[in-house]
């Protein structure tokens, strides 16, 4: 028996591919967890239509950086997967959340198809992201108690019994996207759900970026109010029903004569 080493080649572990929630787009918006993955890859891909680079500045000098705004579906897997098997480490950044209204999802499905790790790292959303820069609760104790994030009919149809319609008329707080450049079709929607002519709608745009928008209207002032701003497609729109309904509604939580477990 020989004692020479073997000559075999070794074939590497495929690289860890992560899903990252960029958020709307300030580059302190982003998790921990998240930037850390971005240091750390050696193929960053983002969607630079959406995502600023100065989210993504924080990788690594030896690192690839890719904007995939003008890839397709095949050609961003391509990359992700020749760089999986060669066993390198893969940051796949979306704006927002990966999980809400994106494409993580099909991308996913072909990495698992070809034996390549996946894993997602949330983000903030811009519904959040637009309540918190406003300063707008999306709940209301005893007014307001659901949100539900929808989109009017565009390119990708609402299934039946999703419409905006359907869920304005539940009183409830909604935060519509991907409708930007569709004012006077969510003003027709929430009319025909029955919503009140002076309930609040927060508009919102590029929040967290030097360009961002933010103003509020009501249902009788939104088409105005959107074309006066010079919104952007990009807008989401926050209809806040509990801002006018319960304007001095206060939590139980720390009312001394609530009893509870937790603070």
């Amino acid at each position: 028996m020989s004692g020479r080493p073997s000559t075999r080649s070794v074939v590497p572990q495929p690289g860890m591919v992560s899903f990252i929630g960029a958020g709307p787009g300030d580059p302190e918006l982003i998790t921990v967890k998240g930037q850390r993955l971005i240091r750390e890859a050696d193929l960053v891909l983002y969607a630079g239509s959406l995502v600023p680079r100065a989210v993504v500045a924080c990788a690594k000098a030896e690192a690839r950086v890719l904007d995939s705004a003008s890839m397709t579906l095949e050609e961003t897997h391509a990359l992700m997967r020749d760089a999986a098997l060669a066993g390198q480490n893969v940051a796949r950044v979306h704006t927002g959340d990966p999980m809400l209204y994106g494409a993580a999802r099909e991308q996913m499905c072909l990495l698992k198809q070809d034996g390549i790790p996946c894993r997602v790292v949330p983000g903030v959303s811009a519904a959040f992201a637009a309540a918190a820069a406003a300063g707008a609760s999306l709940t209301v104790p005893e007014c307001v108690q659901s949100l539900a994030l929808t989109r009017l009919d565009g390119r990708t149809p609402v299934p039946d019994g999703q419409s905006v319609r359907e869920y304005a008329r539940h009183g409830g707080s909604l935060a519509v996207y991907l409708s930007g450049g569709m004012p006077d079709a969510l003003v027709r929607e929430l009319r025909a759900a029955g919503v009140d002519e002076d309930c609040p709608i927060l508009l919102a745009s590029r929040v967290g970026q030097p360009e961002e928008k933010l103003a509020w209207a009501t249902l009788a002032t939104l088409e105005k109010t959107a074309a006066g701003g010079d919104f952007s497609r990009r807008t989401v729109f926050l209809v806040l029903p509990g801002e006018k309904a319960c304007p001095g509604a206060v939590s139980r939580l720390y009312d001394k004569d609530f009893s509870h477990g937790y603070r």
